[in-house]
C-alpha cells in the first residue's frame, strides 16, 4: 500500500464494470456502500505492506475512512521501506553531473557541482544552498514554499541561497517564479521536470527541504544522502524512518509541524550547522555511507512471503 487516501472507489450501480463473479462475494468489495477496490484488497490479502513503518502506523488515524478495516487487519500488515536503484543513483558514476565524488571526495565533487549549479541559476557558491526538488502540491508542502522562503531570504540578510525544481499547482508556481525577481543572485526556480538537473542539484546542494504533509515512504531524502546532501524533513512517514537529527546524534534537520514557523526554524538550524564545516564533513560522509539499496528491502519482503 503506497498511499491509502487513494483508493478507487466507485458507486454500485457501477458493479456491471467488473468481470462476471459469484455474487455471494459482493462483501469482499463492499466498503462505506461503495465499490473500495483498496479495502477490498486488504480483506483479502494474506498480507498487507506499507512503504515504510512509520506509515503502518499513521494509516491507523489518517486512511480516508479505512482506519477501523485497518487496525482490523493489522495482525497482517507490515511497513517495509522502500529503496533506491543505487546503480542509478551513484555520485560516483554519474554522467548527469559535473564531476563524480564518493565519500573520500564528497567535498571537491560538492565544491565542482556547486559552482556549476550557481553558474547556471545565478547563484553565489560561497553560501549555503537549499534546494526543494518535487510535485508543487499540497501533499508535499508545496503551497507553503513561497512564505517560507521569503521570511528566509529576508531574514538572512542575503547569506543563503534557495534553488527550486518542480511543478504542479499553478497558483504556487506563480508565486515562486516571483521570488526571482524579487531576490535576484540569491533564489531562482525551474518550473518544470528535469531528472538530468535534479541529478546535478542533489549533487550540489547543502540541503534538501522536503516539508511534507504526507510522506508515505519518500525517496528524495535518499537520493540526498548518497550525495551528500543533508535532508531537512518533516517528522512523517518514511522521512521519520531514514532522517535522524542532528540533536539525535544523527545526519538531518528535522521538524514536527508542516508550518511556515517550523520550517524556518529548520532552516536557521541548518544555517548554523553550515557553520561548522568539520561537523558537515562528518556529516556528508556518513550519509553516503548509509544503505537504501533494494537489497535489505527485497529481503524483508522475501520473509513476509514465506511467512
Amino acid at each position: 500500500m503506497h498511499n491509502a487516501q487513494y483508493q478507487g472507489q466507485f458507486g454500485w450501480d457501477k458493479l456491471h464494470y467488473l468481470p462476471a463473479f459469484d455474487l455471494i462475494n459482493t462483501s469482499k468489495l463492499d466498503w462505506a456502500n461503495a465499490i473500495n477496490p483498496l479495502a477490498a484488497a486488504i480483506k483479502c490479502a494474506w498480507r498487507v505492506t506499507t512503504v515504510s513503518p512509520s506509515y503502518l502506523d499513521e494509516i491507523s488515524h489518517t486512511a480516508n475512512g479505512l482506519e477501523s478495516l485497518l487496525a482490523q487487519e493489522r495482525g497482517k500488515s507490515f511497513g517495509v521501506l522502500n529503496g533506491i536503484d543505487t546503480e542509478v543513483w551513484n555520485p560516483q558514476q554519474d554522467k548527469m553531473i559535473t564531476k563524480g565524488f564518493n565519500a573520500r571526495t564528497v567535498e571537491s565533487g560538492k565544491k565542482a557541482n556547486k559552482a556549476e549549479l550557481c553558474r547556471v541559476f545565478n547563484l553565489d557558491p560561497t553560501k549555503p544552498l537549499y534546494t526543494f526538488i518535487g510535485r508543487l502540491v499540497g501533499e508535499k508542502g508545496a503551497d507553503l514554499l513561497p512564505d517560507i522562503f521569503y521570511n528566509a531570504l529576508a531574514q538572512s540578510d542575503g547569506e543563503i541561497n534557495i534553488l527550486v525544481l518542480g511543478s504542479g499547482d499553478t497558483h504556487v508556481e506563480d508565486r515562486l517564479n516571483d521570488i526571482t525577481h524579487r531576490y535576484p543572485g540569491k533564489y531562482n526556480a525551474f518550473i518544470g521536470y528535469n531528472e538530468a538537473l535534479s541529478h546535478q542539484i542533489y549533487a550540489g546542494a547543502d540541503f534538501l527541504l522536503m516539508p511534507s504533509r504526507v510522506e508515505p515512504c519518500g525517496l528524495n531524502q535518499m537520493y540526498a544522502l548518497r550525495y551528500g546532501t543533508i535532508p531537512i524533513v518533516r517528522r512523517i512517514g518514511g522521512l521519520k524512518d531514514t532522517v535522524i537529527d542532528i540533536g539525535d546524534g544523527g545526519f538531518g534537520i528535522c521538524h514536527d509541524q508542516t508550518s511556515v514557523w517550523d520550517v524556518g526554524h529548520a532552516i536557521g538550524r541548518a544555517y548554523e550547522l553550515y557553520g561548522d564545516q568539520n561537523r558537515v564533513k562528518e556529516i556528508r560522509k556518513y550519509m553516503m555511507s548509509i544503505d537504501h539499496s533494494w537489497d535489505s528491502s527485497a529481503q524483508r519482503y522475501i520473509e513476509i512471503y514465506q511467512m
